[in-house]
């Protein structure tokens, strides 16, 4: 080997062991610095609040802004981190993709695979008669086809982040399994009913795509990719949602007095997961502005059951969802589904308020 091909081994050695350090310490150093300034919100909002303004934590308004202070950029720095993972899983589950990876289960296995594969899709209300379409199509069982339906939205990884970092894990995780629970059972219940009849004709009469499924190829740096996009589209979006609901729950969080919320969604009052059910299924907001709300609620002596009742109707019984469903679905069947969610989210919000 001359000098020029040892120059050159040692030029493209310097730039791989760059590209190395770019690839694996860029990414680590954003992790420790992420942490870092996510351990410090607290003691930044309690000085922002206390010291520089002079407010006391005793005051209605004190207590209003270090809950707002802190709670905004702790839950959208969680979101970044969440949305960016979830959105490289989507990466790897097209439509088609989910099709094939349901079409000939057997029912009972179908919903369950169902209800997790909602979880990490990005499908939401507007793709609600397409998806359907396709999986009526690729021969999913109805039953099967609903669960995932039910799961895509309910489940919502907005929602779970904002759990999380409000709550914890242990809620975060009875929001996950509940819903997952509310969405294999609601399908498996419809399934058993037979109700394939009150699919409009149409759907069954459409063509299927002859194509058959997308065997897509792409790279980690293309899933990375997917990450950001992730990010950018739905932190873009529902940031205002975000900070919304945080600064309506900061109210109630300062000036609600400490247990007025416990004589209305209280686990006294028997009729309280049933009027936050009927109350939730028509309404329909941004995961993002509700569950703030819902930890302020909590906070103020609201029960767990109901307030988690409540919030799963607005989230996973969409009017927007069910109006699109119509489409594809006649009424019975609508009515079917709706009758049959808010049953397992009224037994979600019964069961919570004895255990908790």
């Amino acid at each position: 080997m001359n000098v020029e091909e040892k120059t050159a081994e040692v030029s493209r050695t310097a730039v791989t062991r760059v590209s190395v350090v770019k690839r694996i310490g860029m990414p680590a150093l954003l992790v420790v610095a992420w942490y870092l300034v996510y351990r410090s919100l607290q003691p930044v909002a309690d000085w922002l609040t206390y010291s520089l303004l002079g407010l006391t934590k005793t005051s209605h308004t004190g207590s209003t802004l270090n809950f707002f202070v802190f709670e905004v950029p702790k839950v959208l720095m969680l979101l970044v981190i969440v949305v960016f993972g979830v959105g490289m899983i989507r990466s790897f589950f097209t439509p088609e993709r989910t099709r094939a990876i349901l079409a000939g289960r057997r029912e009972s296995v179908g919903n369950v695979l169902a209800a997790l594969l909602g979880i990490v899709t990005p499908f939401c209300s507007c793709s609600a008669v397409p998806l359907f379409m396709g999986f009526v199509q690729a021969g999913i069982p109805l039953g099967v086809t609903l669960s995932f339906l039910i799961a895509a939205p309910m489940i919502n990884e907005v929602a779970l982040v904002l759990l999380f970092g409000m709550f914890g894990w242990k809620v975060a995780a009875i929001y996950v399994s509940t819903g997952l629970f509310i969405a294999i059972t609601a399908g498996w219940v419809i399934g058993r009913l037979k109700l394939e009849r009150f699919v409009e004709e149409w759907v069954y009469e459409f063509q299927a795509n002859a194509a058959g499924f997308s065997a897509e190829q792409i790279t980690w740096a293309d899933r990375v990719e997917e990450g950001k996009t992730a990010v950018r589209e739905i932190v873009g979006k529902v940031w205002p949602y975000v900070v919304a609901g945080i600064a309506v729950g900061a109210g109630i969080h300062g000036y609600v007095p400490q247990g007025f919320m416990a004589s209305i969604m209280g686990k006294s009052a028997w009729w309280a997961v049933p009027a936050a059910v009927v109350m939730g299924v028509p309404m329909y907001s941004n995961a993002a502005g509700i569950v703030p709300i819902i930890s302020a609620l909590l906070g103020k002596g609201a029960a767990l059951g109901t307030a988690l009742a409540f919030m799963m109707s607005v989230i996973g019984l969409s009017l927007p969802e069910t109006i699109i469903l119509r489409k594809v679905l006649k009424m019975q069947l609508i009515a079917v589904f709706v009758g049959v969610v808010a049953f397992g989210i009224l037994i979600v919000g019964y069961l919570f308020n004895i255990i908790f």
